[in-house]
């Protein structure tokens, strides 16, 4: 794949701390007895990072990522995003965050199956104010830098697991967030097509996008500059300096 620009596509970010937990815990419930899925983790995340985080099967990895893109709530400690405490923001805010401050690429990318590639890739901005025409505008730039100029009217089900993660991508930076947090994004697609991918991210970050990314994959989180290992909750390795 060919190398992509994409000065201009990530918010200015007026701190260099893009995530900080102090003491994060969350325990689940399982039958009579409760895990602690996260027991008292102390992380600092500075903007323009690329972090890959491992660990087994219940470590703790997930629970940590659907924490730090706020789709859950700690049962003790503070996070706080971008110099927010986001225990301390209600539902609607918490909504806000994650529509402007993050981006979420998945595994299994998610696009709604009737809207054709440009649909998908304008799904975050369909409650914003923002004049439509630049919106759209805006999408196919994105879709044309990542290779996608002739699929912007395709369905999913035309395109190849390459270009869906692609335009899964696309999707995530449409909002222009300071934060991209990537879970198994290369789980579905073949070798070649997952270095493809981890090519991109690598691009992303030179360009100045913060990327937090769960993978199981060793030669996947090679590709991140800072490797972070959890086991039974807790923060066992990080190749950050100290």
């Amino acid at each position: 794949m060919s190398t992509i620009r994409f000065s201009g596509y990530f918010a200015a970010v007026m701190t260099s701390l893009m995530i900080e937990t102090a003491g994060l815990c969350r325990k689940f419930q399982v039958g009579d007895s409760w895990v602690n899925a996260l027991d008292h983790v102390d992380l600092k995340i500075n903007a323009g990072d690329f972090v890959a985080v491992m660990g087994p099967s219940g470590s703790g990895k997930s629970t940590l990522m659907n924490i730090i893109g706020c789709l859950d709530t700690p049962d003790d400690g503070n996070y706080r995003l971008l110099d927010l405490e986001v225990a301390d923001l209600g539902d609607d805010e918490l909504s806000r965050i994650r529509n402007s401050k993050i981006g979420f690429v998945f595994q299994s990318f998610h696009l709604l199956p009737r809207m054709t590639a440009r649909e998908n890739v304008l799904l975050p901005l369909r409650y914003s104010a923002a004049d439509s025409g630049e919106n759209h505008e805006r999408a196919d730039e994105l879709l044309d830098r990542l290779g996608l100029s002739d699929r912007l009217d395709h369905r999913p089900n035309q395109l190849s697991g390459g270009q869906r993660q692609r335009v899964a991508i696309a999707r995530s930076l449409i909002s222009a967030p300071p934060l991209l947090l990537a879970d198994e994004p290369t789980g579905n697609l073949d070798s070649r097509t997952s270095e493809e991918i981890m090519e991109l991210f690598e691009e992303l970050n030179q360009r100045g996008q913060t990327i937090l990314m769960v993978t199981h994959e060793e030669e996947i989180a090679a590709h991140a500059r800072r490797l972070i290992r959890m086991r039974d909750g807790k923060i066992e390795h990080d190749s950050a300096p100290h």
